[in-house]
């Protein structure tokens, strides 16, 4: 029987289709992926090609190299086509007493994760999802520091339903002089929550995932991985730390450190049981301005795109899924192994 379900910390309803149902291993991909060669000539991300992209403003190299030359590990960029521009002022515009308008300001970096054209971030040496981790926390602080920015969003597309137009492994992150509203909406039910009963959503949400123990796919000493109640398409997984913390600005290297190994294990693990499958992935985090508020609680959001939306979810904003959170949770930690669950 269908189910419609609500994440308590978005207030979003899933409508998990019980007709429909699917075995959680008819998820997996069975396009064999096209053979990529470890150098591309042409990819403007290449080792050689640093000539096509703009000036890197950081970067992880050998000891040695020159800036905006081979011999780098990570590079981060400006991109090339950005959505938005370093320039412009602040000012909110209307035009006919009601449209409202402001210049395109903004930063917006690509993170070239690695100089290898063909590797993958779920199959990566844990150190090198580590010196992701920290470049993100790297970039997340200098913009923080800007006080033109309000928010910075850090995200992965991988694959092409994913939205990615260059298959070179990168990460991107865009910083915005507004509130994107996803986040606004996630603070105000946050907010809500916290007026209503005193206590964080998320860590509520830890603490009755970890006594139910139907959805949880891993456990650390500083994080947990699930996937929500109401998860809105198949395999979404949650990382969430638990150390209450509204910003992702506000972790040690060392919390992003073990943040990282934590990442490469769940992708690892689902690259095993999905194959090579598209996805997004998001660090949602409160706004510099909120970055110390108790009702908040940062964490990333694994989303596979192995389902497609169509007009019912565009029009309502309800997802349809096809798969039970308890199915899939339970075979992703199945692929981590038992005896893992606690390292």
């Amino acid at each position: 029987m269908s189910e419609l379900r609500q994440n308590r910390a978005t207030k979003r309803w899933v409508i998990v289709a019980g007709e429909r149902a699917r075995r959680p291993d008819d998820f997996k991909v069975k396009e064999v992926s096209k053979s990529l060669p470890a150098h591309d000539p042409l990819c403007p991300f290449c080792t050689g090609n640093e000539a096509k992209t703009p000036a890197e403003v950081l970067a992880m190299r050998v000891p040695g190299s020159s800036a905006n030359s081979p011999g780098w590990q990570l590079r981060v960029v400006p991109n090339k086509f950005p959505a938005l521009r370093p320039v412009g002022d602040l000012e909110r515009r209307e035009e006919h007493a009601f449209f409202r308008k402001m210049d395109g300001l903004g930063i917006h970096e690509v993170i070239i994760e690695s100089p290898v054209h063909n590797e993958n971030i779920a199959t990566m040496t844990y150190r090198k999802v580590e010196q992701i981790m920290l470049t993100y926390r790297e970039r997340y602080l200098h913009l923080g520091a800007d006080t033109r920015f309000q928010q910075v969003t850090i995200f992965r597309n991988q694959g092409q339903r994913a939205g990615t137009s260059l298959v070179h492994p990168h990460s991107q992150l865009i910083a915005t002089p507004i509130v994107p509203s996803n986040t606004r909406h996630l603070l105000e039910e946050a907010m809500r929550y916290y007026d209503d009963r005193g206590s964080c959503v998320f860590c509520d949400m830890i603490r009755e995932e970890l006594k139910a123990k139907k959805r949880v796919v891993l456990e650390t000493m500083d994080f947990v991985v699930f996937e929500p109640y109401a998860s809105r398409v198949p395999f979404e997984t949650w990382i969430v730390p638990r150390r209450h913390n509204a910003s992702f600005g506000n972790i040690s290297p060392g919390e992003a450190r073990k943040c990282a190994r934590v990442l490469r294990r769940i992708l690892g693990s689902m690259y095993q049981v999905l194959g090579d499958f598209d996805y997004n992935y998001m660090i949602c985090t409160a706004p510099f301005k909120d970055a110390n508020e108790s009702y908040y609680h940062w964490h990333i959001s694994i989303l596979p795109r192995l389902t497609t939306q169509a007009g019912f979810e565009l029009g309502s904003g309800i997802y349809i899924t096809s798969a039970f959170p308890e199915d899939t949770a339970k075979y992703l930690a199945q692929s981590i192994g038992v005896g893992s669950r606690k390292k």
